[in-house]
């Protein structure tokens, strides 16, 4: 029997930055599944306050060089790769010197909200499908995990939903506190209306926050998962309003076994 595979597409991985709910997540979930003998492949952005010296990332050339094209400009896709040992885990980092050289996640020095994080979340979505699709990898279930993930969803299902790579995939989506206030750029509709995603696709995004971000990308995922305390109560109350699987926070000592579980039904399904 093949082992399936679990594609975990993070926002944040401790010890690359600082431990919270969600880095905490993103660093034991794909370990313990692993042991438990799925294969996986993780992903996250290459922020640029990750010490790359200390962490040990090296590019992948043979998966770089490409570039992704968003409002009519090209932007080169750099993936690096780095090994936590304990772990035996490795992580691919997705890199752009416009995107990603900056020394803070979503807001400069002052706390004021990138104005590009609507390009960043385009390139780092898109780069990690194509990456994957350069790895020739079918992911069984794919794990998105904070709103900086919240595009893959829209993508697997509309834009890439007829690669073979992932017409058979199930999305899960994780809802984290890591609400924003502020709204994308007034453009975010236009760049992101390719290849095979309409406007009608992304209608629900027309006021391009953080709530229609998380609505969209439970509208397209397969299952949802609260991932931390303090959800959004708008958000909470959606996704349960929602017929798709549905998990709640589990405790920091058995939510990997939970996860398995939740798993394990989301497989069952696809074999029916």
């Amino acid at each position: 029997m093949k082992k399936a595979k679990v594609l975990y597409i993070m926002q944040e991985i401790t010890p690359y930055l600082k431990d919270s709910s969600m880095s905490h997540i993103g660093r034991h979930l794909p370990q313990g599944i692993q042991e438990k003998g799925r294969e996986i492949r993780t992903f996250m952005p290459r922020f640029g306050h990750i010490n790359e010296r200390r962490n040990q990332l090296h590019e992948v050339i043979r998966l770089s060089g490409m570039n992704l094209i968003i409002d009519d400009a090209d932007h080169p896709l750099i993936i690096k790769v780095a090994s936590i040992q304990q772990a035996r885990m490795q992580v691919y980092f997705i890199d752009n010197e416009d995107y990603f050289l900056r020394k803070t996640m979503f807001r400069d020095k002052v706390g004021k909200f990138y104005e590009d994080n609507d390009e960043r979340i385009i390139f780092f979505n898109r780069g990690v499908l194509e990456t994957v699709k350069k790895l020739g990898w079918p992911a069984d279930i794919i794990h998105c995990h904070g709103w900086f993930t919240g595009l893959v969803p829209l993508y697997i299902k509309k834009a890439f939903k007829d690669n073979p790579l992932f017409t058979d995939a199930k999305v899960v989506y994780s809802l984290y506190n890591d609400d924003f206030s502020e709204n994308f750029a007034a453009q975010f509709i236009k760049k992101l209306k390719f290849d095979k995603v309409k406007e009608t696709d992304i209608k629900g995004l027309k006021n391009s926050d953080f709530i229609s971000l998380s609505k969209v990308a439970m509208d397209y995922a397969d299952a949802i998962i609260i991932g931390s305390e303090n959800i959004n109560p708008e958000l909470e109350e959606y996704a349960r309003s929602l017929d798709k699987p549905f998990l709640e926070l589990q405790p920091k000592e058995t939510f990997i076994e939970a996860y398995n579980i939740f798993y394990n039904h989301l497989l069952e399904d696809k074999k029916d």
